[in-house]
């Protein structure tokens, strides 16, 4: 029986991944609240484990009295001398018993006890290793789908990648192996596991698994913008003048970037969908410089920096402007939440506009926007004046304007000049 014993253990030990010491102290835990059970909450019992022999021993506890006030805890000192002829009033008497007498209902009930203090502690250390995890990559099996999200096995646990966190245009067919981040992990009646595919931490973990530089702290990240599914900025940085750190991460022919692509975009079912991109840039902790890099493929003619506002004017060669700002603005988005300040982009053409006092003042006071306000500077009104003496038909015809928001501008004009 011992030897059986030892073996149980040391099986449910490796089958669980639990030490041998939570599997023997659930044992002995599930022994003490079955004797209680057959012997009453009062009584004290203590159960101990010969881990070499493979032997339990159980001992009933209770205190040597002149006279029996409850025989749940107590022992008359006429029965503990036929027990142990040298006993005191005061002391405490073990009485040795079988598994077996505690009877049939009490060894299921250490059965029921022994399993649930083994599903409790196997989730304990489920909660803990994940916890350790925190802001790490793992990768695991789509299992099932529910209404949260997607659930994804890791093995021994669960996780779920919930609707919020998935990538839009991703495909989740189960059996497939999907990676992801762990951003919480908290405890309910099972650990809980929650991973994301969105986060921008997710691309910059993936840098950092396949760039050596980086691991070795030669190559840094120093910022990182993404917009899932359709493009991500990260700005890298080297403590090493002979280290090109954007071509580290790209890697020659693009073997590393493209690794990260391919793990970004592995659930794109569609070949024909629009994939995410990576634009690796240069940092650089001149807020001009940085925008100048942040901005690419655009290139930029001038910038004029506000420290206090924290907001950067970038001029941009007339035919750069829309690459400059980006599908949606895009990429003067993303570069501006990689940057950390407000950008604003104007081509040369809108600069030299703007270098005219009276033509600013006719922005100011009309509302108009540079866009609209050029057609009129095309068309050589350049102040308020030249504005106030032109026909509300030609301006209709110039800015594309309702007649009543026309008359609305006049009035302002008005107002200003008579002021």
């Amino acid at each position: 029986m011992q030897v059986e014993l030892k073996k149980i253990i040391e099986n449910l030990s490796k089958e669980k991944g639990l030490s041998k010491e939570i599997v023997i102290s659930a044992l002995i835990e599930g022994i003490k609240t079955a004797a209680k059970r057959k012997l009453g909450n009062k009584a004290k019992v203590e159960v101990k484990y010969d881990e070499e022999k493979g032997e339990l021993e159980i001992y009933r506890l209770r205190e040597v009295v002149e006279k029996i006030n409850d025989s749940k805890i107590e022992i008359s000192i006429d029965e503990a001398k036929k027990i142990y002829p040298d006993i005191k009033i005061g002391d405490i008497i073990g009485e040795k018993m079988e598994l077996q007498d505690l009877g049939r209902i009490a060894a299921q009930i250490v059965k029921q006890l022994f399993s649930q203090k083994l599903r409790l502690a196997e989730k304990q250390i489920i909660y803990e290793e994940y916890k350790s995890k925190l802001g790490e990559i793992v990768s695991g099996y789509i299992h099932r789908f529910d209404k949260r999200g997607v659930i994804l096995s890791l093995g021994r646990a669960e996780a779920l990648l919930p609707e919020e966190e998935q990538v839009p245009g991703e495909k989740y067919i189960r059996g497939h192996r999907l990676k992801a981040l762990i951003i919480e992990v908290y405890r309910q009646h099972e650990p809980q596991i929650i991973v994301s595919r969105s986060h921008p931490a997710f691309v910059k973990k993936l840098f950092e698994k396949e760039v050596l530089e980086i691991q070795e702290g030669i190559v840094k990240i120093m910022a990182i913008a993404r917009e899932p599914g359709s493009r991500t900025k990260i700005a890298v940085t080297s403590i090493n003048p002979n280290i090109d750190p954007v071509g580290a991460c790209i890697g020659v022919r693009g073997s590393r970037i493209s690794v990260i692509l391919e793990e970004l975009n592995i659930s794109k079912a569609d070949k024909k969908e629009s994939k995410e991109k990576i634009d690796v840039v240069l940092w650089d902790p001149d807020p001009a410089k940085f925008v100048y890099n942040a901005l690419a493929p655009a290139e930029c003619s001038k910038i004029i920096v506000d420290e206090k506002n924290r907001t950067l004017e970038v001029v941009v060669p007339d035919d750069q402007l829309s690459l400059a700002i980006g599908k949606k603005g895009e990429n003067v988005r993303l570069a501006s939440k990689l940057v950390g300040w407000k950008i604003d982009i104007i081509n040369e053409t809108q600069y030299l506009r703007r270098q005219e006092p009276e033509f600013l003042k006719l922005i100011k006071v009309t509302g108009l926007s540079d866009e609209v306000a050029g057609y009129l500077y095309e068309a050589n009104i350049k102040d308020l004046k030249t504005l106030v003496n032109t026909s509300v038909e030609k301006i209709i015809e110039l800015t594309k304007l309702s007649f009543e928001e026309v008359e609305k501008i006049l009035e302002k004009v008005k107002k200003e000049i008579n002021a």
